[in-house]
């Protein structure tokens, strides 16, 4: 299989006359996707029943599992006061703007991949599902704002087999009045869903950024909306992380709902209105800004660590911490993660040891958490990083419901491949364990391994 650059089709056959690649070899490289072929039915039909297609593409049984996909993958990053979940009675909010230039974006939603494909033609967006469920209760208003698009066009956009395009050209004249007019939106509303991200030829393929800035005028009509002195929840639809520190200290609630598909629209406001409690946890480390990447969890120990009693930060100007750190994510309800338990005090190399931790839910209703053990190898044949994931488990807990978790720590999660010994090793040492909700759990116990 050969992803576009043609080196096997134009060189290949000269390599075989040539003698440097046999044509054994090849049919030991062509066997296992012909195998795959095998058992995909390939072989015995090859081709597809067009006319099936809107059917397999629009069956309700998928549409559900896409829903409650995009729900379990959002991620909580703040909701101050508990302004979240909202309110769809009318008693505390009676109109509702939905604001920002991917609010009503099919192909925001479905991401570069699944946008080539459908252009996002069939995409529930997130002004779609808030009106859908609010119903008559309340108004819903939406304002798109200026439009956003590449500084340096996608070699993508106008493709005819890729259906997808930048947001149009605007004069500085439109992009203001849209700007005013979203800006007037935000007034004349109770409460306000600021939508604010990415298009879909912004990330994925071929759409590296030099900063992590939100692209645009996102920024200015952010602050200009909550200026206004309304209540604002800021909704995000991207593939990366993106500057938001300015939101991070100005607007209560923020939900990271990434590119949530084909039925995102839905999924957000069931998040959104209480409907589902978000319980997702990043998989990335977000930064305060894009010059402190790259930035990740997993690192060694620096000239200065933070373990340093007089550690403060890398940075003169800002701390050296994430905005979010790797693992992080709120709940509507709260829990606790606490009675580390280590099967063994000592191991010898080759053995197991059981690790288990109590979860707890404290609060008022049943939610999802991530319960994840990290651990740390104090010292061996070369620096070993500051903490690593070894294993996590998710549970569902009803209020006031308690359940112990375990993981086995054993050669897999031990063993690592030493730039010294070019081997894979598992050393005799002491290592720290942590349980906890993320990458900063504070929950501790050590164990030594022993030959």
């Amino acid at each position: 299989m050969d992803m576009a650059s043609y080196t096997y089709l134009n060189e290949l056959a000269k390599l075989v006359k040539a003698g440097r690649v046999t044509e054994a070899q090849i049919d030991a490289m062509v066997m296992p996707i012909l195998v795959a072929k095998f058992k995909l039915g390939l072989f015995e039909n090859s081709y597809i029943d067009e006319s099936k297609i809107a059917g397999v593409m629009n069956d309700p049984a998928s549409a559900q599992l896409a829903r409650q996909a995009a729900q379990k993958s959002m991620v909580l990053l703040k909701n101050d006061g508990q302004m979240l979940p909202l309110d769809k009675s009318g008693k505390k909010y009676l109109s509702i703007a939905v604001i920002g230039p991917v609010a009503d974006s099919g192909p925001a939603q479905v991401g570069f991949w699944g946008g080539m494909i459908t252009g996002g033609s069939d995409v529930v967006t997130v002004v779609a599902g808030i009106k859908a469920k609010v119903g008559t209760g309340l108004r819903v208003e939406s304002a798109k704002g200026p439009n956003i698009r590449r500084v340096i066009p996608s070699t993508f956009d106008g493709l005819p087999s890729i259906k997808l395009h930048d947001q149009p050209v605007q004069s500085a004249a439109v992009a203001q009045a849209a700007f005013d007019e979203a800006v007037a939106t935000a007034k004349r509303n109770d409460l306000v869903v600021l939508v604010l991200g990415e298009e879909a030829l912004m990330a994925g393929e071929a759409a590296s950024n030099g900063t992590l800035r939100l692209a645009g005028r996102q920024q200015e009509l952010m602050q200009a909306v909550v200026a206004t002195g309304k209540p604002v929840v800021l909704v995000l639809i991207n593939g990366r992380p993106l500057d938001i520190a300015w939101a991070a200290e100005n607007v209560p609630a923020i939900l990271e709902a990434w590119e949530p598909g084909s039925q995102g629209g839905h999924a957000v406001a069931d998040v959104l209105f209480g409907d589902a409690n978000p319980g997702g946890k990043l998989t990335v480390t977000w930064p305060r800004i894009g010059g402190q990447s790259p930035l990740y969890y997993a690192h060694t120990l620096t000239h200065q660590p933070e373990t340093a009693p007089d550690f403060k930060s890398r940075y003169q100007d800002m701390k050296s911490t994430p905005l979010y750190p790797f693992g992080y994510g709120l709940s509507y309800t709260k829990f606790t993660v606490n009675n580390l338990q280590l099967s063994k005090p000592t191991k010898k190399v080759g053995e197991t040891i059981g690790v288990s931790a109590d979860v707890q839910n404290i609060g008022s209703v049943a939610g999802d958490e991530v319960v994840q053990l990290y651990i740390h190898q104090q010292y061996g044949s070369a620096s070993r990083p500051v903490r690593q994931l070894k294993g996590f488990e998710k549970v569902t807990l009803a209020p006031g419901e308690k359940k112990t978790v375990h993981f086995t720590l054993g050669k897999d999660e031990l063993t690592y491949w030493s730039p010294v010994d070019k081997k894979w090793v598992l050393e005799p040492s002491v290592f720290d364990v942590w349980a906890g909700g993320d990458s900063t759990a504070t929950l501790h116990g050590t164990f030594e391994v022993v030959q």
